[in-house]
């Protein structure tokens, strides 16, 4: 007799509103970390700060928001409508016992009005939380410190110049936890020891690797390392991290100093002295000079995640070759789906887009290794025996430079399974 699936119970996810692309697949990549699996049966406005998610447990709304840096806040729903008579209702057809565990006597707690595109009075946030007064709420209100907190929520639309007097969704629900946001500040790159001209923001190289599902004692490659922004995220979350770059004064800390006022860079100014820095030097294999575009490893080492930001070839160089008009022209190719690399052994996962101007966009591609590398599965003449990349691994790279081949070899160092994110190709749209 087959076992009855766990009851799916309804969580608000509060999200926050940038980098709207990539938030869907980085969601659905961490419930997947966690066991769990993104259901058809979500309610997802992909562009509103408010989705529905139904998830197993409260455990696994927490393991989520343990490793989260495009959602604020998840909730336990109790209620939503499209108007307060809705809401209301809504509450009082909430199951009593699982409301009761969190309003005993003995408790104590409050309630948090957060609105979305409006601003209301004191006196109108008191107004709608006198009005809940239908529930049995028996415990004392503690505004500094209390054992539970309750929000009512409101989704006032997208549009700042058309504000309605009304909400067009209305939420109440009990708060579980918070997503990492702080860790935007935290390791920021303004405050970091060694850093580049295109040093990887800290909320997207966090972002990559949730889409890489990076987890505690994996091995995570970046072959385009640079100043190792994104080893830094990788090893934050537990895994063990090693890059290449092909540029000697990077992958060294040597030559002049991309800060503001300083010449030269310090002695002291190296991929190790950053993951010091936030005391994950533990977690540092090494960083070698090699040349990406030539496989350079043995048969037998294996990666679980290959997050990268290639070079554009506009921004960084090592050397000059031709004029800049050549090299800006070079960029220039508007976006088709026929530039997305393709290879027997990977599997497209997802395909992000990021506004960089009102012409131009780079993209975060995510693909999973789905099979073993052959050498009659690869489109181009690369060595069968570099076999680096596990089954299901992640591989996360930002370039459009050499992309089909440059693939190619990442589908060869793969586990079978690991995720490959092969992103941020510039086009002009």
């Amino acid at each position: 007799m087959e076992l009855a699936a766990p009851a799916l119970r309804r969580y608000l996810l509060l999200l926050a509103q940038e980098h709207l692309e990539f938030r869907l697949p980085e969601i659905t990549s961490l419930l997947s970390l966690c066991g769990g699996k993104f259901s058809g049966e979500q309610e997802i406005r992909v562009n509103s700060p408010f989705w529905i998610l139904n998830i197993p447990s409260e455990e696994m709304a927490r393991g989520l928001m343990k490793r989260t840096v495009c959602a604020k806040s998840i909730f336990e729903l109790w209620g939503h409508g499209r108007s307060e008579g809705e809401l209301y209702a809504s509450l009082k057809n909430y199951p009593v016992d699982k409301m009761l565990p969190y309003l005993q006597s003995d408790s104590t707690y409050k309630v948090h009005i957060h609105t979305f595109n409006k601003t209301l009075t004191q006196a109108q946030k008191i107004k709608k939380i006198d009005a809940l007064e239908f529930l049995p709420f028996k415990g004392k209100v503690n505004l500094k410190n209390p054992e539970h907190i309750f929000w009512i929520l409101e989704d006032y639309g997208m549009n700042p110049n058309n504000v309605p007097e009304e909400p067009f969704h209305l939420y109440f629900g009990r708060w579980i936890a918070d997503g990492q946001r702080e860790l935007i500040e935290s390791y920021s790159v303004k405050k970091r020891h060694f850093i580049g001209n295109t040093s990887m923001d800290a909320c997207l190289s966090f972002i990559m690797a949730n889409h890489g599902r990076v987890k505690p004692n994996d091995v995570v490659y970046d072959p385009f390392v640079g100043t190792g922004g994104l080893l830094i995220s990788s090893a934050h979350f537990g895994a063990y991290v090693c890059g290449t770059d092909i540029d000697y004064n990077t992958i060294h800390g040597l030559g002049k100093a991309s800060r503001k006022n300083q010449k030269w860079r310090g002695p002291d100014e190296n991929i190790r002295a950053n993951l010091r820095q936030y005391g994950l030097e533990k977690y540092y294999l090494d960083a070698l000079v090699a040349d990406s575009s030539r496989p350079i490893w043995r048969k037998g080492m294996l990666f679980d995640a290959i997050i990268t930001d290639p070079p554009y070839g506009i921004r960084e160089a090592t050397r000059r070759t031709g004029s800049q008009k050549e090299a800006v022209k070079s960029v220039e190719r508007r976006y088709t789906e026929e530039i997305i690399p393709r290879h027997p052994c990977l599997k497209l996962i997802s395909n992000c887009e990021q506004m960089l101007s009102s012409h131009t966009s780079r993209r975060l591609i995510t693909m999973e290794k789905v099979k073993e590398f052959k050498a009659r599965s690869k489109p181009v003449a690369i060595p069968a025996e570099h076999t680096i990349l596990k089954s299901n691994a992640c591989i996360l790279i930002l370039c459009r430079i050499k992309m089909r081949i440059l693939t190619c070899w990442m589908a060869s160092i793969c586990h079978t399974g690991d995720t490959i994110l092969s992103v941020r190709s510039i086009s002009v749209v």
